[in-house]
């Protein structure tokens, strides 16, 4: 045998060895699939995580096979989604925390393949949690209103009394008061994700309490909509929403999944995914803002702009104490942070201030 005969072949059989230990890189399409809890085109929540989608099919093309569902509730129907498309995929991306029970039920009948699931905490040797630090975007637009309200209203449109949407609300209204004392929220809760009517009925309930500035954590465009109408500011949520609302958007909290996702995407192609927990924020670019409404005044937008720098920088932490429960009992001591990763994830009480009754 040849030198370089016997070089080859010891370098293939050297790779045989490497992969056995390592996983395997296929050389078929990794196929994705994502489970959405709304129409993509709600240009909100569904439509940035689908962005994201089109982010790993652009930078991956043949290799990776996408799939998208629309539209699946949280309850029987999102198992069943699942379900089916365990059967034919390598990834599951599901992108709504009422998914993860039926996740990990899947989960645990198709352990070859690798599952994703949004904002939740139970994890499985094929299961991964991610998240974003949502509360560092509410953190920055609450600086934002509480400079901006003329009448010290600030409304909110809550959609469900989870952990992530309340360390929203906290955050925003801390942060509102860190710079204006005299600032009061109103929140209105309405008890789903994505639904025009209710949201518009929610954001002009806010206005006739005062509210000169609406915040949201639900999907659509619809506030945005009123806010344009009444003439009044708001923030675009999960995407820049400016097309409904050129005066009244201020700026927007983005959600960019799509590094994420080509990432985890990419680890099954190689063979080196892993489950994982993953909470990231504005230093690692999964949170971003719309551009500033030129019609802020600039030392607001200077404010905002170092604020997100010094998130990026980690130099700031919007829950810094002292901060009080809402029942007026301490959780954070003078220059604390939460010391725990679960304080944040579990969130469920109204920091002190706030006079809205806490949802059961």
């Amino acid at each position: 045998m040849s030198n370089r005969r016997f070089s080859s072949v010891l370098k293939l059989s050297i790779l045989s060895v490497v992969l056995a230990f390592t996983g395997s890189v296929s050389a078929d399409p990794v196929k994705a699939a994502f489970v959405y809890i709304g129409p993509t085109g709600d240009h909100g929540w569904t439509f940035a995580h689908d962005q994201g989608a089109k982010y790993v099919k652009e930078k991956m093309g043949d290799d990776v096979i996408i799939t998208t569902v629309e539209s699946v509730e949280e309850n029987s129907d999102s198992e069943r989604v699942i379900t089916s498309l365990a059967r034919k995929n390598d990834i599951i991306f599901t992108t709504s925390f009422g998914y993860m029970n039926p996740t990990i039920k899947v989960a645990k009948r198709y352990p070859n393949v690798k599952f994703e699931h949004a904002t939740g905490y139970m994890r499985e040797d094929n299961v991964s949690v991610y998240s974003a630090r949502f509360y560092e975007g509410r953190h920055v637009i609450g600086k934002i209103a509480g400079r901006m309200t003329k009448n010290n209203v600030i409304g909110y449109i809550a959609s469900f009394p989870i952990p992530e949407v309340i360390r929203g609300i906290n955050s925003a209204y801390l942060a509102a008061k860190s710079v204006n004392p005299d600032v009061t929220m109103k929140i209105v809760w309405v008890y789903t994700w994505y639904d025009p009517g209710k949201e518009a009925d929610a954001a002009n309930a806010l206005i006739a309490q005062g509210a000169d500035i609406l915040m949201q954590h639900t999907d659509s465009t619809a506030p945005m909509t009123v806010a344009e109408e009444k003439g009044i500011h708001a923030f675009g949520q999960a995407s820049d929403m400016r097309e409904w609302g050129m005066n009244a958007q201020l700026t927007g909290i983005i959600d960019d999944w799509g590094p994420y996702y080509l990432d985890r995407v990419q680890a099954v192609k190689d063979g080196t995914w892993e489950s994982v927990d993953v909470f990231d924020g504005v230093k690692q670019g999964m949170v971003k803002f719309a551009p500033m409404n030129q019609n802020m005044p600039i030392d607001v937008k200077n404010e905002a702009m170092k604020t997100i720098i010094d998130l990026s920088m980690g130099a700031i932490h919007p829950f810094t104490g002292p901060i009080n429960k809402q029942d007026g009992s301490p959780w954070l001591a003078e220059g604390e942070t939460p010391p725990n990763y679960p304080d944040l994830l579990t969130m469920d009480f109204y920091v002190e201030g706030i006079d809205s009754k806490y949802p059961n």
